[in-house]
């Protein structure tokens, strides 16, 4: 019935002009290939117009690149001209005509049009060359259209797809978890509270819920039915830090499985860091040129990854300036000074106890835990965090004491421990932060659509 009603609705659509049939156009990047003969029909949006006497020059963009069309008042009906000559920038349109070599022409082909159509009058747009950031992300709704963020949104959409293509190839099942939860995952200082209207609110007593930092502690209860499981979901820290790789709000890409270690699962990562790069230069060479991204960085970088302890990391740094004692975490300054000169990422493994509740201490070293972070070079610091859980139930009760945090408050969590536990191990990609590297961002907030940050909330 369903599949009746669809094919009405198509029908009654396509019945009217307004609604031209997909397949009567041809995209902007077949004329630029050379594909295409005869006259075509293109539609999309104007990027750059200019005109003088009896010729109107328009550039226009559709979603796969962007071609002047020449506009002769000789070749197309005085409305026509007259339109084309008054249309401004994001102005959409549709154009019929010629396609022709012109060596002279932005991407080295024009269209020679024969009828030009303004689907709709655009304002005076509001954004001009040389634009402020803030204004930009004022106007994010509308900076979206720029080539810069078309490319990057799709170098953005291949990693996801890269991400999720990796892990089910592994078999690998991919599941959701909440977004709201009563559990601390990465520390309660980075909490978003949320107001939740639930039964306590018949006490008269408010109920607070938070949004989560990450879906790990729901992973280790799903992972013991299905034992190999990803997500790519949003993730929610109220991270005080104003550097070029934090959001409020950001894409998570996490793993979780059974019966792997440490080592073994950063092995996985490494496969899953080296499809993304390889699907990006595959699918994205154009987009990585728009953006002006040296490729040869990209296609240089091979695994495995070079690995270094927290001690060895920490030496490093004191040797370089710093002043760090054993517990100190490393923060931008460190993770660019350590990575702004590597051609690929690196690996610390062995971070001091205190780092999470979850992970394993070390049996061979109880001050340090059997975890890792990967950090990605040219100074963009770390993109993974990750490690073995703690799959002891006594373990686990000491470890979530020794964080200050009450045992009750993760009762089902340590529920699942007296089942059948098993070593298991898994991480978290910022798959934000894998985007601009890769891209060659300078700001996290140039690869994704609506940037959140402590400051920001709009559009």
């Amino acid at each position: 019935m369903g599949s009746i009603i669809w094919t009405y609705l198509i029908d009654e659509i396509m019945a009217y002009p307004e609604f031209p049939n997909h397949d009567d156009f041809t995209a902007i990047s077949k004329v630029l290939a050379g594909e295409c003969e005869g006259e075509i029909t293109i539609r999309g949006w104007i990027y750059r117009t200019r005109s003088s006497g009896k010729l109107a020059f328009i550039v226009l963009r559709d979603s796969t690149g962007s071609i002047q069309s020449t506009v002769s008042k000789k070749n197309v009906t005085e409305s026509s001209f007259s339109d084309a000559r008054k249309a401004l920038i994001e102005s959409s349109v549709i154009v019929k005509g010629i396609p022709a070599k012109d060596d002279r022409a932005p991407g080295g082909w024009e269209i020679r049009a024969s009828d030009f159509e303004v689907v709709h009058f655009a304002e005076t747009f509001p954004i001009t060359k040389d634009q402020s950031d803030e204004h930009l992300l004022n106007n994010r709704h509308l900076w979206l259209r720029s080539q810069s963020m078309v490319a990057s949104l799709k170098i953005r959409s291949t990693v996801f797809k890269a991400f999720r293509d990796y892990w089910t190839d592994n078999e690998f099942t991919e599941i959701q978890s909440p977004s709201f939860t009563t559990s601390a995952c990465e520390g309660g200082s980075t909490l978003f509270n949320v107001y939740y209207d639930d039964e306590k609110e018949k006490t008269g007593q408010k109920f607070y819920a938070h949004l989560s930092q990450s879906w790990q502690l729901y992973a280790e209860a799903t992972m013991f039915g299905l034992e190999n499981i990803f997500t790519l979901a949003p993730s929610f820290r109220a991270e005080k830090s104003r550097t070029r790789r934090h959001l409020t709000e950001f894409w998570h890409a996490e793993v979780e499985s059974a019966w792997v270690h440490n080592h073994q699962m950063m092995e996985l990562e490494e496969g899953m860091i080296m499809h993304i790069i390889e699907s990006v230069l595959s699918s994205n060479r154009k987009e990585l040129e728009i953006l002006g991204r040296d490729i040869s960085v990209l296609e240089n970088i091979k695994a495995p990854f070079e690995r270094f302890t927290y001690q060895e990391v920490l030496d490093k740094l004191n040797s370089m300036g710093f002043d760090l004692s054993w517990g100190d975490d490393f923060g931008y300054k460190e993770e660019k000074a350590l990575t702004q000169d590597l051609t690929s990422p690196m690996y610390i493994t062995n971070f001091p106890r205190e780092k999470g509740f979850y992970h394993r201490p070390d049996p061979n070293d109880p001050k340090s835990l059997v975890c890792h972070d990967l950090l990605a070079p040219e100074g963009y610091g770390e993109i993974i965090g990750g490690g073995e859980r703690v799959w002891s139930p006594d373990e686990l009760t000491e470890r979530i004491r020794e964080e200050g945090l009450e045992p009750e408050s993760y009762g089902w969590y340590l529920d699942i421990r007296k089942f059948g536990s098993v070593p298991h191990s898994g991480f978290g990609l910022g798959i934000d932060r894998t985007v601009s590297w890769i891209c060659g961002s300078d700001h996290i907030k140039h690869v994704i659509p609506f940037p959140r940050t402590m400051r920001r909330t709009t559009p």
